[in-house]
């Protein structure tokens, strides 16, 4: 199978929450002890413990702060850096709250490895549909999109405007249900609006027809860091958290 847009559901049970603290272990650390489907925060709404700036150790250097349990840039400015997650992952269930300011940009990355010069990922984009320049370009830079290679289909119910909260969703799942194949979903307020296999025939075209084209590994699975975009415009994000999903779950 290739990828098709459908809009149903989906919900995940029977999974452990455990909440990471400064003082707590990493997601990675707390999955391993427990064993299982474990979902852990990746923002524990306090600092930016867990997170720091691409191939540096911390988070000095960016615009990232935290404010009223969110982490947040602020307004319009010079782009400063991305930060990524300290733990990696290859199949996980993540889930976010994010709201965008008006005409804002943004990006939620996954599959970023460190040994590019740059920091390259599977984006799910965020943005202000309505009046930024850059979703005019086409649905395929639209909110929900995988950035640049394809287009979300959103459901109107779905759709918020600028300034408003959203819940967003990527899982990455290999099981018997995708016939063994890597199968990525992006979720938006609870609808599935995209999906696609990964190494498939059909996602390989559409990345040949994008910025990625001829960009080795790009659409495979890979174990990476989760990224949040700072393209210098006020975003907020909150509630992160991830769940590692085992290839039968």
């Amino acid at each position: 199978m290739g990828f098709r847009t459908i809009i149903p559901v989906i919900a995940l049970a029977g999974a452990l929450y455990v909440t990471v603290g400064a003082d707590q272990a990493t997601p990675a650390a707390a999955a391993a002890k427990t064993g299982g489907e474990t979902t852990v925060a990746l923002f524990d709404g306090k600092s930016l413990n867990g997170w720091r700036a691409y191939k540096k150790p911390d988070a000095s250097g960016t615009r990232w702060t935290v404010a009223d349990g969110m982490l947040t840039l602020p307004g319009k400015g010079k782009e400063a850096g991305d930060i990524i997650s300290t733990d990696t992952f290859d199949l996980f269930e993540l889930s976010w709250e994010w709201k965008i300011s008006e005409g804002g940009n943004s990006g939620v990355k996954y599959f970023v490895m460190e040994d590019r010069d740059s920091a390259i990922g599977h984006e799910y984009q965020v943005i202000d549909d309505e009046r930024h320049p850059d979703a005019k370009v086409g649905p395929h830079r639209q909110t929900g999109a995988f950035y640049d290679v394809l287009a979300a289909t959103i459901p109107a119910k779905a759709k918020k405007p600028a300034g408003e909260w959203n819940v967003s969703k990527v899982r990455v799942e290999q099981s018997r249900s995708t016939g063994g194949h890597a199968r990525v979903y992006h979720y938006l307020n609870e609808a599935r609006i995209l999906e696609y296999d990964l190494d498939s025939p059909q996602l390989r075209a559409a990345i040949e027809k994008s910025k990625f084209k001829g960009m080795e590994r790009f659409g495979t699975l890979q174990k990476g860091h989760i990224l949040l975009q700072d393209h210098g415009d006020q975003v907020w994000f909150r509630n992160i958290k991830i769940t590692r999903l085992s290839p039968t779950s």
